[in-house]
């Protein structure tokens, strides 16, 4: 590299930024990401840098806006024709849609349907039951998303709510107010400044800003004395960006390059400005992204396109099953209307009715688990893709580091480590004057620095040469005794070299020569490709002759050293890291600031970096070549929030269930389009409608937690899945086989309801089940192809210990004819309901049940009382009332043995099931 290429690399990337009006420049244009223009419609894009191009004049008659202000009137008027300052955000949903899409899913209408044919046919037994399911289904998942949203909403707060305003009749007004009442004649002058509602803003408006303030509006700049606005929330760029009254830098398509213009949504760090309102509203840029953002449908997610497809697979097999059903009784018996009534119960049976129940009240649970982790699920189906989230993309600032700015190293002209540099900087920081800006505060701040503040006592100031931006550099004067001065300088590398004739080396004071600046600019340049931001110290003796300094007296100076500034990483961020990889769970770091910075963060919190794109690779590529590159890059860097989306998409269009972590409008397209979206309570407005979860604590250990518990809900939803398909197919087998051979009907409409609201009530305590730590060491989605298996390999077990009870009854008690078949009906209800309760415990895991894995005590007490009620019915008063009767006691040992031979071949097919398929 030439010296000449070498110092524009310099000028471009080390910018001294701070010490009040003095020296916050430092990196403002180095970290300052590229967003395409495209992102709102080109008109809005091209009205703004038509704007921002104009004459002061022009503009004024362009936006009917004088130089102090409008009148109240004058604002009136326009806010009629413009309408309010209001970003118009996602509208929530009505109770009633609300209550409508919590009941919409194909199991709730086909129970619907279900009801109403019940209902029909008078059995109002079925109708209450079924009803029943879809109606506490529906209000749980409506409660608890109520609930939750309420919460969300009470986060999404402004951080101010009033902007200083410029009204010049107002002056008029107090001294007519004066004359009137007083009889005191003022003269006024000028406009009058107001704090006015932001809502309230129209175009032509003359604001005022100040270190704080949000910007209400997008603005183009009047006058700005340093001013620094954080864009972070549009952009992602960590760093401040300094403004000015003109556009200093070439000519730029994307309006937020522009130094002149400031934007809604972002906030001012320090400096104040004066400024006129150009947009409000929609129109601005804030307004534009955000009307873009939910204009987009969301579309489904993992767990609604698994739990749809699942639902589908067990409807087509009912609707297979049941006219079979219908139909070989309605042959073999000769009563049709009793064969369509056991027709409809077998629908009713082989239908999951519990599963919106069992999936809402398991999603719910979850939610509450995860509120004492001080997170607020808004949508309960994020739960579930928590558990089945593979890739977690996130941004690096606030998530990954600290967002704040430490000072990492102190350092000698090669860069090594040097106490003499730290001195020298706590001395510049602490007697610069004015308010300190970021990297003040970090030396300031700086662990090591208790022996410098007793050091700064020791000194005296004695002048100060204030920064400005050509020669980007501050010095202070100060002396520790009376025989001499130190002039104390820090800056921009760059700058600070040019003013240097000598350096300190090895302890030694020696001249800049060639080679010496060639190793200078090496080192300097290998700290700023570790993301470093550097400043550069330098100072030098002089006597004691004057009071006054000037820019004339920075010269001639030593090179002192260094120091280097770093957004570090949280302490939590390297074992969160290592918990979500050994989860299963792969990070993308998608974020709009420096690449080189982000690169640097990644190692140091153990991330390795297998690629790397920068927005505008992204832009250049087809989405075929993105779709290639993206599952093997971990850092997207300099992004602009298209290009964030479009990478969500794409990975979720591999398979992927992808999670999106942000808290910036810059985020939300992507907080969208992902299966999961997640923000904090920090966040912008808009960000926080689109996340599907609120984190009140800006942790990745959070998403750990997160991740596990969904991987419980989901183990607790599929196993209900599996029990009910496998255990409901095994019955409808059962009742072919015994339909076709039976000159009765195997079991009445009745019995098979009572069994399967009795078998549905032992699984309420499913959600509140263990789940076995293999199940929660990788990712779990649903996969219906799986389920059919389970349930053509599964249920026929229970068939066949079916006809053996058959067989039982049949030859062994006689229940072989019409007028017993009360005895035969009794017998299978009791083994069925058994046999179903007891594949429960079989089937909750891959292990043994009771002895390698246990049910939790609620499971296993609800399963028990089931047990005990159906060894009871046969036996109660109410046995007319069921059309049961007794059993002799006879049939329970046989009963025993059917049992343990169902459980001891279904250990056994789990075994073979497992080794073949594996055990989701």
């Amino acid at each position: 590299m030439n010296l000449n290429l070498l110092k524009d690399t310099f000028v471009r990337f080390v910018h001294t930024h701070g010490m009040d009006r003095h020296f916050r420049r430092f990196g403002a244009d180095m970290f300052r990401s590229t967003p395409t223009p495209n992102e709102v419609p080109p008109s809005l894009a091209q009205h703004l840098l038509g704007m921002a191009k104009m004459d002061l004049p022009e503009l004024f008659t362009q936006l009917h806006s004088h130089a102090d202000g409008l009148t109240s009137a004058e604002a009136d008027e326009i806010r009629e024709r413009v309408g309010p300052n209001e970003v118009e955000h996602e509208k929530p949903l009505s109770w009633q849609a609300h209550l409508w899409q919590c009941y919409k899913n194909p199991f709730n209408l086909l129970l619907t349907m279900l009801a109403a044919v019940s209902y029909a046919t008078e059995d109002m037994k079925a109708t209450i039951v079924i009803s029943s399911m879809v109606v506490l289904s529906t209000l749980m998942r409506f409660i608890q998303e109520a609930r939750s949203n309420t919460a969300a909403d009470k986060l999404k707060e402004m951080v101010s709510n009033t902007a200083t305003v410029l009204r010049h009749d107002l002056a008029e007004d107090i001294a007519e107010e004066a004359k009137r009442y007083f009889d005191v004649t003022l003269h006024p002058k000028g406009a009058k400044r107001i704090e006015l509602p932001i809502k309230k803003l129209v175009p032509g408006d003359i604001v005022q800003l100040s270190a704080g303030d949000m910007i209400p509006a997008d603005l183009r700049l009047i006058t700005a004395k340093d001013l620094f606005i954080s864009q972070a929330a549009m952009t992602g760029e960590s760093l401040p960006v300094e403004k000015f009254v003109h556009h200093r830098t070439l000519d730029t398509t994307s309006p937020l390059e522009l130094d002149n213009l400031c934007f809604m949504g972002t906030n001012v760090v320090s400096g104040s400005a004066t400024a006129i309102v150009l947009t409000t509203g929609n129109q601005t840029y804030f307004g534009a992204l955000a009307e873009r953002v939910t204009a987009t449908d969301r579309g489904p997610t993992a767990f609604q396109l698994g739990v749809n497809k699942v639902s589908w697979l067990l409807i087509r097999f009912m609707m297979v099953m049941t006219p079979v059903v219908f139909f070989l009784n309605g042959f073999t018996k000769g009563d049709w209307l009793e064969a369509f009534l056991f027709g409809l119960s077998v629908a009713v049976g082989l239908t999951p009715e519990m599963l919106p129940m069992i999936v809402t009240s398991t999603l719910a649970k979850g939610a509450v688990v995860l509120s004492r982790q001080k997170v607020i699920v808004k949508r309960l189906d994020a739960i579930q893709n928590f558990g089945a989230m593979d890739v977690l993309c996130t941004d690096k600032t606030g998530t990954l580091t600290q967002d704040k700015i430490f000072l990492e190293r102190h350092t000698d002209i090669l860069g090594e480590q040097d106490d003499l540099v730290l001195e020298y900087a706590y001395l510049n920081s602490h007697y610069q004057t004015g308010l300190k800006n970021l990297l003040d505060v970090a030396v300031l701040e700086h662990a090591e620095l208790q022996r410098e503040m007793a050091l700064a006592s020791a000194y005296r100031k004695v002048d100060e040469i204030p920064f400005d931006f050509q020669r980007r550099r501050m010095s202070v004067v100060v002396s520790e005794r009376e025989d001499h001065h130190e002039l104390i300088c820090k800056g921009a590398v760059e700058e600070i070299v040019s003013v240097c004739t000598h350096a300190r080396h090895q302890g030694q004071v020696v001249p800049l020569t060639a080679e010496l600046l060639q190793e200078i600019h090496e080192t300097t340049s290998s700290l700023n490709s570790e993301g470093l931001r550097v400043v550069a110290v330098a100072a030098k003796d002089l006597p004691p002759t004057k009071e006054v300094y000037s820019v004339a007296d920075e010269s001639d100076l030593v090179l002192i050293g260094y120091i280097a500034f770093l957004d570090p990483p949280k302490e939590s961020t390297r074992p969160a890291l290592e918990a979500l990889k050994k989860h299963g769970v792969t990070v993308k770091i998608l974020t709009g600031d420096n690449q080189l910075v982000t690169a640097k963060i990644c190692r140091e919190v153990g991330l390795a970096v297998d690629g790397m794109l920068l927005g505008n690779d992204v832009e250049n590529m087809s989405d075929a070549d993105l779709a290639i590159a993206v599952d093997t890059t971990t850092v997207f860097a300099k992004l602009s929030p298209t290009h964030k989306e479009r990478i969500v998409r794409v990975l979720h269009d591999k398979g992927h269930v992808v999670g999106f972590m942000g808290d910036g409008i810059n985020d939300a397209p992507a907080l969208r389009a992902a299966d999961i979206g997640i923000s904090v309570d920090t966040a912008v407005d808009i960000a926080k409608e689109a996340a599907d979860i609120i984190l009140l604590e800006k942790s990745l250990m959070v998403l750990e937690q997160g991740v596990l518990e969904g991987r419980k809900t989901f183990a607790n939803m599929l196993k209900y899945i599996k029990m009910t398909a496998s255990s409901n197919f095994g019955n409808v087998f059962s009742v072919l086989i015994a339909s076709a051979f039976l000159p009765f009907l195997p079991m009445l409409p009745l019995h098979l309801l009572v069994q399967n609201l009795l078998y549905d009530i032992s699984q309420i305590a499913i959600p509140f089940d263990n789940v076995d730590k293999e199940f929660l060491e990788k990712p779990q989605r649903w996969d219906p192809k799986e389920i059919g298996r389970f349930m053509i390999y599964f249920g026929p077990i229970s068939s066949i210990f079916d006809v053996l009870t058959f067989a039982l009854l049949w030859y062994v008690f006689g229940a072989n004819n019409v007028d017993h078949q009360t005895l035969f009906q009794t017998g299978w209800f009791v083994e069925g309901l058994l046999s179903q309760t007891l594949i429960v415990h079989m089937i909750r895991t891959r292990k043994i049940p009771f002895f390698q894995s246990r049910a939790s005590w609620p499971l296993i007490g609800m399963t028990s009382l089931v047990m005990a009620i159906g060894l009871f019915l046969p036996f109660s008063p109410m046995v007319h009332y069921f059309k049961l009767q007794a059993l002799p006691m006879s049939y329970f040992p046989w009963l025993v043995m059917i049992l343990l031979a169902y459980a001891v071949l279904t250990q056994m097919m789990k075994g073979w099931y497992a080794r073949r398929y594996g055990w989701q």
